[in-house]
């Protein structure tokens, strides 16, 4: 029986231990059923849901590269309606928290999904205005001060759970993106979200993805997104969770000596399905060698 304690806190809701799903790798976990006892993960952060049913964007929309992989599925989503009806109570046969990622195009957008669930049974939010594969809303938010601040604060008026901000990296600054979240109610940030990408068929002289550009994902971001999570961790005073291609437990630690929080999967789950759980035992098993009680002994601790 293992001594160290994995529980962490964010945003005033514990999680059993610091490792979640990340949004759209891992559908609303009914996909993964069979290979990941949903009993065992922290939280387990949903597909992006809109107002409306989504249909995403023209096929093709997945590619693979080198380090990772290149998608433009355009948050192709059932709308909350049928997430609400159909997918907490799936997820409520299991002892995790329910982390709803929030789609939109537009500040209302965002705000009828929030009110939606403001009475549903989900532990926290998060907003996702880094999504660089819809033409409004998305990365269209996330990459100015400004409107990270005016959206925030419009969800953040009309949410009744705690409000995480998720964050693109396509931008020159993350800091000032992360502390205009901050200034605009966050209860905590997620980062990062993909970088903007494309990859290119030779033979065919066309680009891959039938969107030209998508979002890359996966063990070469890994880097761009440790380095963002210390610089965000330094700067802010609310929990971070850390994500960009944790493929293992001892990337999981990186992050966390970086400064997150908690930690997500993302990619990885399409390469192995039981990634989260590995990624749990990981942890443990560093805790456990190095005489680690508890996560706050080594949270950016850098």
């Amino acid at each position: 029986m293992t001594k160290v304690n994995m529980k962490v806190n964010i945003a005033g809701v514990e999680l059993k231990n610091p490792v979640m799903t990340a949004s759209g790798t891992f559908g609303s976990g009914r996909e993964y059923g069979e290979y990941v006892d949903l009993n065992q993960l922290g939280a387990v952060v949903v597909k992006g849901v809109a107002n409306e049913p989504w249909k995403g964007n023209p096929s093709p929309r997945i590619a693979e590269t080198y380090g990772g992989m290149l998608n433009s599925v355009g948050l192709q989503n059932p709308g909350v309606d049928e997430f609400i009806e159909k997918d907490i109570p799936f997820l409520r046969q299991y002892n995790t928290k329910i982390i709803v990622n929030i789609a939109g195009r537009t500040i209302e957008d965002y705000c009828e999904v929030v009110k939606k669930l403001g009475d549903a049974d989900v532990d926290l939010l998060e907003l996702n205005i880094s999504c660089p594969n819809v033409k409004a809303g998305g990365v269209c938010f996330g990459t100015d001060p400004f409107m990270v601040e005016e959206v925030t604060k419009a969800v953040k008026k009309v949410a009744k759970q705690p409000l995480i901000v998720k964050l693109t990296p396509n931008v020159t600054d993350i800091v000032p993106i992360a502390k205009a979240a901050v200034a605009g109610g966050a209860d905590g940030i997620s980062l990062i979200n993909t970088l903007l990408g494309m990859a290119i068929d030779i033979h065919k002289r066309k680009p891959i993805l039938a969107n030209v550009m998508g979002g890359f994902s996966g063990p070469a971001i890994k880097p761009v997104a440790l380095r963002m999570v210390y610089q965000v961790a330094n700067a802010v005073d609310v929990p971070i969770i850390g994500m960009g291609g944790i493929m293992t437990g001892e990337d999981a630690v990186e992050f966390i000596l970086a400064g997150a929080s908690g930690v997500a999967v993302g990619t990885a789950n399409f390469i192995n399905p039981r990634a989260t759980i590995d990624v749990i035992e990981g942890i443990q098993g560093y805790m456990e060698q190095y005489s680690i009680k508890d996560l706050k002994e080594i949270r950016g601790s850098l």
